[in-house]
């Protein structure tokens, strides 16, 4: 097999049959596609508020998740930026291993007290993904502390 790039084409020869492909195309519709996601999370976390007691995922965490915040009762908790890099991790109270979603899952239905996204769902992950946008450029540390 041979491929070459042509102008924004790609051109893949097998077998003398040449192939064309936009990848180039393919890649922007891939990119608008998760920044369609990401500004969907994102209009989620300012103003959705699951169905729950009224609040919104803004009420707790500031900024849009990007400085710390507090809980109701006035407890000071994280921002979110470093939140995807540091999923999964393994719950110190009862050491079942917790991911990005199931934490975006059990913050809907404790704190907002409202009916999360269905697992897979397009707005879960939306959420997953305006969440993972604001952790760009952070180091992996699966496990790690939230800052």
């Amino acid at each position: 097999m041979k491929t070459v790039s042509i102008r924004n084409r790609v051109v893949a020869v097998f077998g003398g049959v040449a192939l064309f492909a936009l990848a180039p195309q393919f890649a922007l519709a891939m990119d608008a596609q998760l920044e369609k996601a990401v500004a969907h999370g994102k209009d989620m976390f300012y103003h959705d508020t699951f169905g729950g007691n009224g609040r919104v995922c803004e009420s707790c965490h500031s900024d849009g998740g990007k400085r710390p915040g507090k809980l109701p009762n006035g407890k000071a908790i994280p921002s979110l930026e470093n939140a995807a890099a540091i999923f999964p991790h393994v719950r110190a109270r009862d050491q079942k291993l917790v991911t990005l979603p199931d934490q975006v899952h059990s913050c809907i239905a404790g704190g907002l007290k409202g009916t999360p996204p269905a697992y897979g769902s397009e707005d879960l992950n939306a959420l997953v993904a305006y969440i993972t946008s604001l952790a760009n450029g952070k180091k992996i540390d699966m496990g790690g502390k939230p800052e």
